[in-house]
C-alpha cells in the first residue's frame, strides 16, 4: 500500500506539472513572431568602417532569424571583400537566409573614377540595378520589409529596428548623427528634384522638435513596409517613371516613384539612432573618408561609449596615431576628480588623435568655502555681480578660476614656451588635429601672440577683422567660456602680474579684461595693464558637448552655491580640491610653494 501512495503522489506531481506546462503555452498562444526584414547591404571599399559596422550589426536586438540579407560588393581595391568573407563564415548561420554576391574580378574602379570614390553615370546604373533586383527579391520571398542599409553607418541604438517598426510608417528612416548640418534625410526637394534647405531642417536635427516628420527623401537607413499594396509601385529605376526628368540617381528616383504612390517617407529623431559619415566630394579620396571616419568616433564618444568592434574584426583596425605634442611644450585636460566620465571620454578621445596630454585636476568648488578663501586671499572684484543673473560668484566658478591660474603657474615654473589647454566638456571639430597645425604655423608667423581661442562663446555683436595674410586667425572681441585656449609663457605671466585673486570676476571675464575688450569699463579699470595679445582662431575648433537646456547638460560652475560663511576650512593638503602637485615657486598671498 506504501509503494502505491508512493506512486499516486507521483502521478499527481506529474500530472500538475504537465497542467502548468500547458496554461504556461495556452497564455502564449496569441503571441506574434516579429515581422520579416531583407536586408539591403551593398558595399564597396569599405574596409574602414566595416568592421565597426558589421560588430553593431550583429549587435542588434532583433531576432536573426527573422532577417534575410542580401550582400553585393564589386570594384574594391581594399579589403572590403576579405572582411565580409570573414563574416560571413562566422555569422551566416545565424540568420535566416544569406544570398551574397562578392565579386572579386570586377575593376577595382569605374571609367574616368581615379580615388575610387566619384560617382559617374555607369556607378548610379550599377547601383539601380542592385536596388532594383534586390527590392523585387524581397517582394518574392514576401517579406514583410525591406531595409536599405548602407554599410558606413553606425547603428550604436541596438533597438533601432524595433523602434522604426514600431512607428507603423510605410517608409520610415532613423536621423542619424554625422558632422556639420549633414544627416540622411531633405528637408526640401526642388521643382526640378535637387536638395533644398527647409525651415524646419535644422530644429529637425538639432532636435528642437522631435518626433517623426514627412520629409520629400530619406536614405542610406530606409525601412519600407512591403505589406503596403502601393509599395509595389516602388522603384529605383527613372525609366519606370512616367515622365521623370530628373537626376540619374538612385535615392532621387526612389523619393519620386514614393511621391507618386502616395507613399509618405518619414524622418524620425526622437533619439541617437546612430551616426553616418557625411559623403565625400568629387575629387576627395578614401583618405578623406578615413579622416571623417575619425571625427565620427570622436561624436560618438559624446554621449556613447567607444564605437565597439568584434575580437573577429579587431585585426583590420589599423592601430591609433602615434602620440605627440602637436609643437607645445605641454598639453593640459583639467577635469574634476569626481568627474570621471568625462576624463575617460576626453582621454579616449586624445588617443583617437594622438596627442600627448597631462591631466590636471581642477579645483573643486564643492571643496570650497569663504574662510578658505580668505586665507588663500581670493577676493571677490568689489562690485562685480553676474552680467545675466546679478549674482555674486558662485564656489564653482572660483574653483574654475583657480584651476586655470595653477595652470599659469606651472607654466612659468617649468618655463614652458607654448601650451594648450583643454576643459572636460568639449567636442571636436573634423580634422582638428591638421587645423590645429595649420594654425600654430601662421600664428608664429604672423603674430606675437599670447593667447588664442580653439573655443569660446563669439558674441553676436562682435567686431572680429581677420588677422592680415592669415585664413585662420582673427582679432578677438569680448567672448565667454574657455572651453580651449593656446597660451605662451609671456601670457601667462601678464595674466600673473595683474593678481587677479584679490579682485576675482570668473576666468572667462577676467581674459577679455586682460586683452582690452570688456564691456564693462569699472572692471577694467581695476587692472590698469591689459596688453594681452589675444586671437582666435575662425571658424573654431572646438564647442561644448551640450548648451544650457539641453539633454545630459551639466554645469559645475552655474549649478553650485553662491559664496557664504563657513567656518570649518578643508585642509590645503587636500587632494580633493584639485590644483595638486604643483610647486609654486612665485607668490601667492602667503601660500606656501609646497601645500599644493
Amino acid at each position: 500500500m506504501a509503494s502505491f501512495s508512493v506512486l499516486s503522489q507521483a502521478i499527481c506531481l506529474i500530472f500538475l506539472v504537465s497542467c502548468e506546462f500547458w496554461s504556461q503555452g495556452a497564455g502564449n498562444q496569441d503571441e506574434i513572431k516579429d515581422p520579416t526584414v531583407s536586408v539591403v547591404l551593398l558595399a564597396r571599399n569599405k574596409e574602414h568602417v566595416l568592421p565597426y559596422f558589421l560588430t553593431l550589426f550583429e549587435r542588434l536586438n532583433y531576432p536573426k532569424k527573422r532577417m534575410a540579407l542580401y550582400i553585393r560588393s564589386d570594384h574594391n581595391a581594399d579589403l572590403t571583400i576579405p572582411i565580409l568573407e570573414e563574416w560571413l563564415a562566422h555569422n551566416k548561420q545565424n540568420y535566416h537566409y544569406i544570398d551574397t554576391k562578392l565579386d572579386k574580378h570586377s575593376p577595382k574602379s569605374y571609367p574616368g573614377d581615379e580615388e575610387g570614390t566619384e560617382w559617374n553615370n555607369e556607378r548610379f546604373t550599377k547601383v539601380m540595378e542592385l536596388k532594383e533586383e534586390l527590392l523585387d527579391k524581397a517582394r518574392h520571398s514576401w517579406a514583410d520589409y525591406v531595409w536599405f542599409l548602407d554599410m558606413d553607418v553606425f547603428l550604436t541604438n541596438r533597438d533601432i529596428l524595433l523602434k522604426m517598426l514600431s512607428e507603423e510608417k510605410a517608409i520610415v528612416a532613423p536621423m542619424l548623427n554625422s558632422l556639420g548640418t549633414y544627416s540622411n534625410y531633405w528637408g526640401g526637394m526642388t521643382e526640378d528634384y535637387w536638395y533644398t534647405r527647409s525651415d524646419d531642417y535644422i530644429p529637425i536635427l538639432d532636435r528642437k522638435q522631435k518626433g517623426c516628420f514627412d520629409v520629400p527623401m530619406v536614405h542610406s537607413c530606409v525601412l519600407v513596409d512591403l505589406t503596403r499594396v502601393a509599395s509595389d509601385n516602388l522603384t529605383f529605376i527613372p525609366k519606370n517613371l512616367p515622365g521623370y526628368k530628373g537626376p540619374h540617381d538612385d535615392i532621387i528616383a526612389f523619393a519620386i516613384s514614393a511621391k507618386n504612390t502616395r507613399l509618405p517617407m518619414h524622418v524620425c529623431n526622437s533619439e541617437i539612432y546612430g551616426f553616418i559619415p557625411p559623403p565625400l566630394e568629387d575629387g576627395q579620396g578614401l583618405h578623406i573618408d578615413m579622416k571623417q571616419l575619425l571625427s565620427i568616433k570622436l561624436e560618438v564618444l559624446v554621449q556613447h561609449p567607444p564605437l565597439p568592434i568584434s575580437k573577429l574584426l579587431a585585426k583590420y583596425i589599423p592601430p591609433l596615431p602615434k602620440i605627440d605634442n602637436v609643437g607645445f611644450d605641454q598639453i593640459y585636460l583639467i577635469n574634476l576628480a569626481r568627474r570621471i566620465e568625462r576624463r575617460d571620454r576626453m582621454f579616449q578621445s586624445f588617443r583617437e588623435l594622438g596627442l600627448k596630454v597631462k591631466l590636471f585636476e581642477a579645483v573643486d568648488g564643492k571643496q570650497l568655502n569663504d574662510s578658505y578663501l580668505r586665507e588663500l586671499g581670493v577676493k571677490q572684484m568689489v562690485g562685480y555681480k553676474d552680467p545675466w543673473s546679478k549674482r555674486d560668484m558662485t564656489f564653482g566658478e572660483i574653483g574654475c578660476f583657480l584651476s586655470h591660474y595653477f595652470i599659469w603657474v606651472d607654466i612659468v615654473n617649468n618655463g614652458y614656451n607654448k601650451v594648450l589647454l583643454f576643459e572636460d566638456d568639449i567636442r571636436f571639430e573634423p580634422y582638428f588635429k591638421e587645423k590645429l597645425k595649420v594654425m600654430r604655423e601662421e600664428a608664429d608667423s604672423l603674430l606675437d601672440w599670447d593667447l588664442i581661442y580653439l573655443g569660446r562663446k563669439k558674441m553676436k555683436s562682435a567686431d572680429e577683422p581677420w588677422v592680415e595674410d592669415s585664413e585662420t586667425l582673427v582679432h578677438v572681441d569680448y567672448s565667454y567660456w574657455t572651453l580651449c585656449y593656446a597660451i605662451t609663457l609671456q601670457g601667462a605671466q601678464k595674466l600673473l602680474a595683474a593678481h587677479p585673486l584679490s579682485q576675482l570676476v570668473p576666468v572667462d571675464e577676467y581674459i577679455p579684461i586682460m586683452f582690452n575688450k570688456h564691456p564693462e569699463t569699472e572692471w577694467m579699470e581695476k587692472f590698469p595693464v591689459r596688453n594681452l595679445n589675444a586671437y582666435s582662431v575662425a571658424p573654431l575648433y572646438v564647442f561644448p558637448t551640450h548648451y544650457t537646456g539641453e539633454d545630459g547638460y551639466i554645469s559645475d560652475t552655474e549649478e553650485s552655491p553662491i559664496i557664504v560663511e563657513d567656518a570649518v576650512a578643508p585642509s590645503a593638503m587636500s587632494p580633493s580640491l584639485g590644483g595638486k602637485g604643483l610647486e609654486l615657486e612665485i607668490g601667492f598671498n602667503g601660500l606656501a610653494k609646497d601645500e599644493l
